[in-house]
């Protein structure tokens, strides 16, 4: 699990044009960070308007802030700047592509800090920036495995080395679903309780299958065998019949239990596999359970309730 740094550079090689900035000086502190060194993100202010209290990351002006300055003495103003251009603060932007003072430009040159303009109105620019730095710094999480696309829910399939799930990946695609990742993909939390799953770019399209070696599924298969991202709803672990004790294995509701991955609660099933087992129909026979389940139709539940009120009758 890792949560990536983020530098002044990376928000503005990545963000530039969406953002619309201008660097005007300080390009000296292209790699000053945003985020802490330490990586705890939770106390961080990363932007917000001009606030010399509990200074943000990132300071914005707009035309409001401007106005507040350009009205301070000599004194206070140099003060105000000398907060502003403090060690906390990693950029400062103004907003809505207003002429910053003379005095605010010098500030920026003499403490090294990266000062940039934006012709977006300060509320959205601060939106936008919140946006894409939770994108930035989501914690991430690699587990091995092949995550898939199976019946529209996205569903991991993991397992012990050589047990089958590159094979199992290959069937699957065969049979019109769709490979996200094959080894290592990489998880991201998008919100409270959603994972969301995509491929690490140098691996994307592959899949590695025993005795074939690498094989491109775009070029054999085409664009739609392939899904970028999808969101995490099922785990499916590949275990060795024997594995399990009868005992383990509930008859009406299988062997689903729960892994908890970055906080988040996901559905798992241990899934037998021996030879003459049909797999892939095992495997999409659980990814439309599944959704039938999250749409809020249990068949256990349903079988549970038919027998019960057939006993009624048989018994008034």
């Amino acid at each position: 699990m890792s949560t990536p740094a983020v530098t002044v550079n990376t928000l503005f090689e990545g963000y530039k044009d969406l953002l619309e900035l201008k660097w005007l000086t300080g390009k000296e502190s292209a790699e000053r960070l945003i985020t802490p060194e330490d990586g705890n993100t939770t106390s961080v202010s990363y932007i917000g308007h001009l606030n010399f209290i509990h200074p943000h990351s990132i300071q914005v002006l707009g035309a409001s802030e401007l106005d507040y300055l350009k009205g301070l003495g000599k004194n206070t103003l140099s003060d105000s700047l000398a907060h502003l251009f403090s060690d906390n603060t990693a950029m400062v932007v103004i907003a809505l592509g207003l002429t910053p003072p003379k005095e605010l430009i010098h500030a920026a040159k003499k403490n090294h800090t990266a000062l940039f303009t934006s012709t977006l109105p300060s509320n959205k620019l601060i939106g936008h920036v919140n946006y894409f730095l939770d994108k930035l710094l989501a914690e991430k999480l690699i587990i091995h495995g092949v995550f898939m696309d199976v019946a529209g829910i996205g569903v991991l399939l993991t397992g012990e080395s050589s047990v089958g799930k590159s094979e199992l990946a290959l069937e699957l695609i065969t049979r019109g679903h769709r490979l996200v990742a094959d080894d290592a993909p990489e998880f991201t939390r998008v919100s409270p309780i959603t994972l969301r799953g995509s491929c690490p770019e140098l691996l994307r399209d592959f899949l590695e299958v025993r005795g074939l070696g690498v094989l491109n599924v775009r070029a054999m298969f085409g664009d739609s065998a392939i899904k970028l991202t999808k969101n995490l709803r099922l785990i499916i672990n590949l275990v060795p019949t024997g594995t399990l004790k009868p005992a383990e294995i509930d008859r009406l509701q299988g062997t689903q239990k729960y892994r908890h991955l970055l906080e988040v609660e996901v559905p798992e099933i241990q899934l037998p596999i021996a030879p003459g087992r049909n797999i892939a129909v095992l495997i999409e026979a659980a990814a439309r359970n599944h959704t039938l389940y999250y749409n809020g139709y249990n068949a256990a539940e349903d079988f549970i309730e038919r027998q019960r009120k057939k006993l009624e009758q048989n018994n008034p």
